[in-house]
């Protein structure tokens, strides 16, 4: 099963660690993502750019509305992410735990849906159409 490992950093507390510290931190990364690779278990993983960077799109009545970021005053943001292949939720939570942030930040572990899954769900619950 697919899991998505959301890294979640204060940018202000990442901003304040000594470069040698976050020259270990991104080495760190790099370990993983290799460990992750020769396992297996990597489909992808990425930083983000900052939250000041991003966008929000939502539909309003049917118009496009974009918020540039900060979106919302919090002390975390979602600051990169590891899509990953695990057995179960607890191999998934392992993993997130070996993430050098989940020490300063935090690490959201979700399952991923399928979408083929969704669809077949959706066409299974409808019923026979004949015309």
């Amino acid at each position: 099963m697919r899991y998505m490992l959301l890294v979640c950093a204060d940018e202000k507390t990442q901003a304040a660690v000594p470069p040698a510290e976050m020259s270990a931190i991104v080495q760190g990364h790099r370990r993983f993502a290799e460990e992750l690779r020769a396992s297996g278990k990597m489909v992808v993983g990425e930083r983000l750019r900052p939250d000041a960077e991003a966008s929000r799109v939502r539909l309003k009545a049917g118009q496009r509305q974009v918020t540039d970021g900060p979106f919302a005053e919090t002390k975390e943001q979602l600051a990169g992410f590891y899509l990953v292949e695990a057995k179960d939720l607890n191999e998934a939570i392992q993993l997130a735990a070996r993430i050098p942030p989940a020490r300063f930040g935090s690490i959201e572990v979700r399952p991923v849906r399928p979408i083929r899954e969704m669809a077949a769900q959706a066409a299974a619950s409808q019923p026979d159409r004949k015309e």
